[in-house]
């Protein structure tokens, strides 16, 4: 493999390589990827060059961009090694985690997990194991476990409740709660969809549709039906929490910046004993009517400093979709600020 032409050329006088041996051909060949996509990556979003010879790796860059990307390399060699998959995500998961380690041995075990893409935090689901892949993320998914009451508040693909669903099916698997609520406020993007024909579920259904989504990536679809029927797992709109304590249960409150203020209390007032309670959004998509108050910003005011109660904050640089979606937000954000 030749230097990527995804880097500019580093200078002459500047080039010094690290040199990393992989003593399993088979997993070199699985870290660098088809057509060595995955070296390609690591160069083009670490700013170093990767050279393969035989069974060697070779970085080229300066020390800290070097010491960085082959300490990503051993790490995602020592998560094969484990027999798990690598893929762009895992890799992303990695440099957006990742910190320098010394030049150690890979044999050792108690290094396998230094700079895996979750820093040792891992959610086992019936279906794949999820790791964070930010600081912000590892530290939410920490307070969901140590904490009865969390906030997760920031922008779009941050990953707000894709984890949240997460720990709470791992939370089930393990016995900790005996089901998952799972509720939106059913509140139109911005549009008037006018009458939905069919029963209740069909009305409801589309806007629950990203919460059946994450559900997928977690669960086999058959276990998700049994789940549904035996109403260990359910999904409703806010409306239908009134009245309701809601005891040994895992319950997220997916957009929450579409609930009113007394439609926030109301739910957050549902926690029953032995339950975990998460509440997600994004204050910048409010689709509640002009002059109706988000109940999301409400909570944060009046709830800071309670105890139990803990709040994580996600920005552009959180966001695990697109890279592209990132860039959007950021436009966004520097319009915002503009003049008018």
């Amino acid at each position: 493999m030749g230097i990527s032409a995804l880097t500019p050329p580093t200078r002459s006088e500047d080039i010094v390589e690290t040199v990393l041996e992989f003593p399993d051909n088979r997993l070199l060949i699985s870290l660098c990827g088809e057509f060595d996509r995955n070296l390609a990556q690591i160069e083009h979003q670490m700013g170093v060059h990767v050279l393969r010879r035989g069974n060697r790796l070779s970085v080229i860059g300066d020390i800290a961009a070097r010491e960085q990307a082959s300490a990503v390399l051993r790490s995602l060699y020592a998560r094969l090694e484990q027999g798990r998959s690598v893929v762009a995500g895992d890799i992303d998961g990695a440099m957006r985690m990742g910190r320098p380690m010394p030049d150690t041995k890979l044999e050792s075990s108690e290094q396998v997990e230094m700079f895996s893409g979750g820093g040792g935090v891992e959610l086992r689901t019936r279906k794949k194991p999820i790791e964070p892949r930010t600081d912000a993320q590892k530290e939410y998914v920490k307070n969901l476990f140590s904490h009865e009451m969390g906030f997760g508040i920031g922008p779009a693909g941050t990953g707000k409740t894709y984890l949240a669903v997460a720990v709470g099916v791992t939370m089930l698997i393990s016995g900790a709660v005996e089901k998952i609520i799972l509720s939106r406020p059913a509140v139109e993007a911005g549009e008037r969809l006018g009458f939905l024909p069919g029963d209740m579920k069909e009305k409801i259904d589309p806007y629950m549709q990203p919460l059946y989504d994450a559900l997928n990536d977690f669960l086999p679809a058959k276990q998700i039906q049994k789940l549904l029927e035996d109403k260990r797992i359910e999904i409703a709109p806010l409306a239908f929490m009134r009245g309701r304590t809601l005891s040994n249960a895992f319950v997220v409150l997916d957009e929450a910046q579409n609930a009113t203020t007394m439609q926030m209390k109301m739910f957050l007032t549902r926690l029953g004993e032995g339950s975990r309670m998460v509440i997600t959004g994004d204050r910048t998509q409010v689709d509640l009517p002009r002059g109706t108050a988000s109940g999301l910003q409400d909570a944060e005011r009046i709830l800071k400093g309670v105890k139990g109660v803990t709040f994580n904050y996600f920005t552009s640089k959180d966001v695990v979709r697109h890279p592209l979606v990132a860039r959007v937000i950021e436009a966004y954000e520097r319009d915002e600020t503009q003049p008018v």
